[in-house]
């Protein structure tokens, strides 16, 4: 009798945690996609409230994007701190804090919600964000609960899995949530965590399949890339969209140091004059561009990848817009507006070369978007995926390699890793003054 209790004991503290975790990883594709449909009802609100260009209504946004920045920002500051940016630099950061407090700060529940509902109403009010690195920021909010409630001691793997499943279940995208995880989230990734990579990745996926079906993030690529014969253009978009890329890290990284230093004596008041003034400069710059930089920059995406040339200034002032959006200190990410910038780069060189949109489209994604971030094997992964056309894939590979090579020569911080730091700062500061508080005791 004692030793079948000890069994049913043993078996439940082996299939507990897993449990636990399974259900964390679907939950992970749950939230996903009722993130990604939140999302886009508001961005489609705000054009409906905004109207068409030209109209009166098109000149609501000098009032609701600043306005909206504000609020996004106060909120943050002041309920939900650790929610601005990205998301992926928490992760990233999260990773590195050995102590389950200071992962608290950046890593929570509470984080999870305003994570989301943050860049809802950054996207309602017009703000050049997306939601793929927020998601990012949510899984591996929800698999370190995870790890709380399951008494999993993995909480370095469990984060790694759980910011891949958030790429997978954002974008539709596996293979691309297991390579970001690999390159981007863990450059000193251990093959011990492959298994809860792949079940996370699994788990969130068929989560995010039975809601919305198997589909592709900008439809289905068409037209297949000659080497042979495109090659000026291929090198063109990787070395302009790989510059340009590391152009907007370096802008960034200045631009938030500096912003950061400066908030420093009057924290709160500072941060929303920051808002506001990028919230007028977003709403300014949208109005400029007829509305087309307002939001994720998807439609415009999908529009260049299905062969529609997009206007030639949209690519930088779709870039400004991105860099105002993400230096204003609200939540929301650079994903989907890099692409939408790559997609703006690669139409005008298609133009320029005599070359096709979608086919130009594609390799400036690929060179802008691993300029941005320095993750080259992500990039032309994503873009495959997302696409649906696999013909691409040395044109694409090679266009992220040299958009790589090329940041690296301008930068040689990755963004998200140099913004990171800040975080694993921020805990030891924390630290330091909570240790002095107690000598003072």
């Amino acid at each position: 009798m004692v030793r079948r209790s000890r069994a049913m004991w043993g078996s439940r503290r082996v299939w507990q945690p897993r449990l636990v975790f399974w259900a964390g990883a679907i939950a992970i594709g749950l939230i996903s996609v009722l993130f990604a449909v939140l999302a886009d009802q508001a961005q489609a609100l705000f054009h409906q409230i905004t109207g068409d260009s030209g109209g009166a209504r098109s000149y609501l946004p000098l009032a609701l994007t600043p306005l909206g920045f504000i609020l996004c920002a106060w909120l943050a500051y002041v309920f939900f701190p650790g929610s601005q940016g990205s998301g992926i630099p928490q992760a990233i950061a999260a990773r590195h804090l050995r102590d389950d407090e200071d992962r608290s700060h950046i890593l929570s529940l509470r984080l999870v919600v305003g994570k989301i509902a943050l860049t809802i109403v950054g996207l309602f009010c017009g703000a050049s964000i997306g939601r793929e690195g927020p998601t990012v920021q949510v899984g591996a909010s929800l698999m370190l609960q995870v790890a709380r409630w399951g008494g999993m001691a993995q909480a370095r793997g469990l984060i790694l899995a759980g910011s891949a499943a958030g790429i997978a279940a954002a974008f539709n995208t596996p293979l691309a949530g297991i390579v970001f995880a690999i390159e981007e989230m863990g450059r000193t990734y251990e093959a011990r965590t492959n298994g809860l990579v792949l079940t996370a990745v699994i788990l969130a996926g068929i989560a995010s399949l039975g809601l919305l079906g198997n589909y592709t993030y900008f439809g289905v690529a068409k037209e297949t890339i000659s080497l042979a014969a495109a090659w000026p253009l291929v090198l063109a978009c990787g070395v302009i969209g790989g510059g340009l890329g590391a152009l907007f890290s370096l802008l960034a990284l200045k631009a938030t140091r500096r912003i950061r230093r400066w908030n420093a004596l009057q924290p709160l008041w500072r941060t929303l004059l920051v808002a506001a003034i990028c919230g007028l400069a977003v709403a300014i710059i949208g109005i400029l561009s007829g509305g087309l930089t307002f939001g994720t920059g998807y439609a415009q995406a999908r529009s260049a990848v299905e062969g529609s040339p997009l206007p030639l200034f949209f690519l930088a002032e779709k870039l400004l817009a991105g860099l105002l959006s993400m230096i204003s200190g609200i939540p929301g990410g650079i994903f989907a507006p890099s692409l939408a910038v790559g997609a703006g780069i690669g139409s005008s060189l298609g133009l320029l070369f005599g070359a096709s949109t979608g086919a130009a489209a594609l390799l400036g994604m690929a060179g802008y978007f691993a300029g941005v971030v320095q993750a080259p094997m992500t990039a032309f992964v994503i873009i495959l995926e997302m696409t649906g056309n696999h013909d691409n894939v040395i044109a694409l590979m090679l266009a992220s390699m040299l958009g790589y090579g090329t940041a690296r020569l301008i930068s040689h911080e990755p963004l998200y890793h140099a913004l990171s730091r800040v975080f694993i700062a921020e805990a030891i500061r924390r630290r330091r003054a909570e240790s002095t508080e107690g000598v003072k005791a």
